[in-house]
């Protein structure tokens, strides 16, 4: 491993990386993670708060006394759901760690705190920079807007996995539960018209044409598509759940408009037709300019380490999204790739991790005091 300078010690990080993995996380269930991360912060000195998300759980907050705060890092301490229960840990492949959350977004969270606690230790001038390490984003994102809802931070820098190239622009996102209705009726006397499968089908294939044709920028997944148990019958209901991923300047209230009216449009081009579109979750997108204190700061530490300065677009939706409608400016910037999150064989490389710690501390650093 390359030697780091002062401040980063990365076997110190390792070890952090690997106890994080080790412990399983999934939304709604952080309550031993947190209480491990609570002591973590708290044996080295570092005056960490509870913020109540719930009666179980809440985000841990480091807030620096007696100064106005500038910048918050935000990583999220929460995964999916394992896909095997007795296989999620941690394990080494030469430099990757795996396990699940090791990309999304252990490595971040560990290379956040690993930088916050560095500085912390080597200065007595403390940099205006708070460490937030919130609950809920694979869910509904319930830690990110109790943190937005009590505290305000001018930027934020979420370490969500970028592979280290700064995102200062993200996709919007629309999550759609389509529902279709029919009559239960035994299986030998189905009708085309009356099976709320069928329907789904076919609308699901008329979104996809508008999809393909109007919008052809928006990413589109279907990610659940279920019925009501029905035996040798006619199901009653069927239920289709959309994940729509919009560029950041994609005009969110038209793409609605626009869906309703192919809803409305199979409404009266087949009276048999019943269904309903709700948009359960809308985030617009959203882009912030190459200025401004964290965007210059952040800039003097890529040339530092001669690191190709090309802001990208985060193409899913994270806390980010809440932070922005909470009136913060956030730039995602973390370890790992988008593709590995949510995989079975979810990794990230340390060497990655640990120069995210070292770009975190650097930045720390270069913000105005």
């Amino acid at each position: 491993m390359n030697k780091s300078p002062a401040g980063i010690h990365p076997p110190r990080l390792r070890q952090l990386l690997r106890r994080l993995v080790d412990i399983y996380s999934p939304s709604g269930k952080e309550e031993e993670i947190l209480e491990y991360l609570h002591g973590y912060l708290r044996r080295r000195g570092l005056p960490v708060i509870q913020q109540e998300v719930d009666d179980n759980r809440y985000n841990l907050v480091i807030l620096p006394p007696e100064t106005e705060i500038s910048v918050v890092l935000i990583g999220h301490v929460d995964t999916v759901m394992a896909y095997d229960l007795e296989c999620f840990g941690y394990d080494k492949q030469g430099d990757s760690v795996v396990g699940l959350g090791a990309s999304d977004m252990k490595g971040g969270c560990a290379a956040m705190i690993e930088a916050y606690r560095a500085v912390w230790g080597s200065s007595d001038s403390r940099p205006p920079v708070a460490l937030a390490l919130v609950v809920g984003e694979e869910e509904d994102g319930d830690g990110a807007v109790a943190l937005g809802r009590e505290f305000h931070f001018p930027w934020a820098v979420v370490g969500e996995p970028t592979n280290l190239q700064p995102c200062l622009s993200h996709y919007g996102y629309l999550e759609v539960q389509i529902t279709t209705r029919g009559r239960r009726m035994h299986a030998s006397l189905a009708n085309k018209n009356q099976n709320p499968i069928d329907s789904m089908l076919r609308f699901l294939l008329k979104i996809s044409h508008y999809i393909e044709t109007k919008r052809p920028e928006m990413v589109y997944n279907i990610r659940d598509l279920s019925s009501s148990q029905a035996g040798f019958a006619v199901p009653e209901r069927c239920d289709a759940w959309l994940d729509l991923h919009l560029p950041p300047t994609a005009p969110v209230g038209e793409i609605i408009l626009e869906m309703e009216d192919i809803l409305n449009g199979e409404r009266n081009g087949n009276h048999d037709f019943s269904g309903t579109l709700r948009f359960a979750t809308v985030h617009g997108g959203y882009v912030i300019p190459e200025k401004g204190l964290l965007v210059g700061a952040l800039k003097q530490v890529y040339d530092k380490h001669s690191l190709l300065w090309e802001p990208q677009s985060f193409r899913s939706h994270s806390d980010a999204n809440l932070l922005w409608e909470a009136g913060m400016k956030p730039i995602l910037l973390g370890p790992g790739e988008l593709a590995q999150a949510h995989a079975p064989d979810e990794a990230v490389s340390f060497e990655q991790v640990r120069l995210a710690a070292q770009l975190y501390y650097e930045l720390l650093l270069a913000l105005p005091k």
